[in-house]
Formats: C-alpha cells, sequence, structure tokens
C-alpha cells in the first residue's frame, strides 16, 4: 500500500492529472483525455540535470529548476533512478552561495512579468543608488550573472551584476517594451538557454 500511494504521489507530482474516489467501488485513475507526460531519461541524463542545476545555484529561477529536476527524478523507472543516484553520488559541486532570495525572487518576478524594479545598487567605485529598471535579460557571463535593463535613472540600457544588487522590489508598474536588440550585438559564443538562435547579449555598462 505504501509503495503504491508513492507511486501516485510521484505521477501527481509530475503533472499526471490524477482522480481518487474513496469508498466501495472508489480507486485511483487518470482523469478522461488526460495523459503522463512522457519521461525516458538514461542515467547519465538524469545526472547531467542533477550537475547543472546543483552548479547554477545563484542562476536565475534555478529554484524552480531544482523542483523540476526533483520531480523528473521521480518518475524514473527504479532501475534508472538506481543508476541515477549511484552516479550522482560521484559527481560533487562547491558552488559559492547565491545571491539573497528577496533578490532573487523579485528580479526573477520583474522579469517574467516585465514590471519594472526598484534595485539598491553599489557599482565597482563603491556608489550606492536606488534606481527603477525596466528588465530585458538576464545573462552569464565569466561566470557572473547579470541583470541587464533599462535604467530609468540613467535613461539607458544598463548592466547591473547581480551580486552588487542590495535590494530589489518588483512594482506594479509595467515596463514600456525595451527590447533585445537594444543590448548590442552579442559575442560569438553567447547563446539563449533555449538553445535557438542567437541572443543579443553585448557590452554594456554596469553602472
Amino acid at each position: 500500500m505504501r509503495t503504491v500511494k508513492r507511486d501516485l504521489t510521484a505521477l501527481e507530482n509530475s503533472g499526471a492529472p490524477i482522480w481518487s474516489r474513496p469508498g466501495p467501488g472508489g480507486g485511483y485513475g487518470l482523469v478522461a483525455r488526460g495523459t503522463l507526460p512522457p519521461v525516458s531519461l538514461t542515467p547519465v541524463q538524469a545526472v547531467a540535470l542533477l550537475a547543472a542545476v546543483s552548479a547554477a545555484p545563484d542562476a536565475p529561477y534555478a529554484d524552480l529548476a531544482a523542483a523540476g529536476v526533483r520531480k523528473i527524478m521521480d518518475v524514473l523507472d527504479p532501475q534508472t533512478r538506481t543508476k541515477a543516484d549511484a552516479l550522482a553520488g560521484r559527481v560533487w559541486v562547491n558552488s559559492p552561495p547565491p545571491p539573497l532570495r528577496a533578490v532573487k525572487s523579485a528580479l526573477e518576478e520583474a522579469m517574467a512579468e516585465q514590471r519594472v524594479v526598484r534595485i539598491r545598487y553599489t557599482a565597482r567605485d563603491g556608489d550606492t543608488t536606488t534606481r527603477d529598471v525596466e528588465p530585458v535579460m538576464f545573462a552569464s557571463t565569466n561566470g557572473q550573472w547579470y541583470l541587464i535593463g533599462w535604467c530609468r535613472l540613467r535613461s539607458a540600457m544598463r548592466w547591473f551584476l547581480v551580486s552588487r544588487i542590495e535590494h530589489a522590489a518588483a512594482t506594479r508598474i509595467a515596463c514600456s517594451g525595451h527590447h533585445l536588440d537594444e543590448i548590442g550585438v552579442p559575442p560569438a559564443t553567447a547563446r539563449p538557454v533555449n538553445g535557438r538562435g542567437e541572443t543579443t547579449e553585448g557590452s554594456g555598462a554596469n553602472s
């Protein structure tokens, strides 16, 4: 019984539309027209996902990515899961602590909803300012994450090192429509995380 309930929980966590009915004639089943999301990974593929997420705790939406990987691991077949767990024990990461959760949450929310974010930012020269920024993209370069957006204080596109953002709060103000093309030409090695096309990550100021 415990095994059955654990398997049902794993199915629900994967997004499968499960129904339950108590009492005589009851039980569990898939909602009509519902389908189980296809999950077919090798142990190496599963560990690759675990390694990528674990090694980048400062990446945007890293917490959600970790939760997604856990859902995938939950619905792997027992043999694949056992092999993946064994291999994962041989892959270690030692990453720096991520930015404050409150800062990350505000930046992630503002980017996803395309709303102005108010940040308190300390530049390289030590100057601290409070700015309203229209987020355009997140970019990782040289192992560090940046928020790139239209700075309303400077009336220009700016790069903000996420680790220097001391406070952030998503406002209810909608962004005015600045586009990726305004950032500049991306370096030849830059690519979007969706794996398609080109990014517009380019050189810019961060102060």
